[in-house]
């Protein structure tokens, strides 16, 4: 199946990230930055995450369906990048939370 690990990797980082950001949020270390996600975790938790988990499975078919050409795999690729990046942010602010550093600014 065409690029079926890369899918499932994108899909896990996307529901990491949304569970990560919940946690944060209501433990009031970080906010949403992206507004519109910011506006659906207002909602409420599920509402957030079930938001976060369609636009995964929509972007999952997608690629597993037509995911054979060049631009699929480097889109997928990129878009890995930017969630490792993500967790990156994670990380960091969790270590500030537990006040391990202190001062970066998240």
């Amino acid at each position: 199946m065409q690029l079926f690990r890369e899918t499932f990797l994108l899909f896990s980082l996307n529901l990491l990230d949304a569970l990560l950001t919940i946690v944060w949020v209501r433990n009031g270390v970080a906010t949403e930055g992206n507004q519109l996600m910011a506006r659906l975790l207002e909602r409420g938790d599920f509402v957030f995450l079930g938001a976060k988990i369609a636009i995964g499975t929509i972007a999952a078919v997608v690629l597993l369906r037509w995911g054979s050409g060049k631009i699929a795999r480097y889109g997928v690729s990129l878009a890995i990048a930017v969630y490792i990046s993500l967790m990156g942010i994670h990380l960091m602010t969790g270590l500030s939370a537990l006040g391990f550093i202190s001062g970066i600014g998240i």
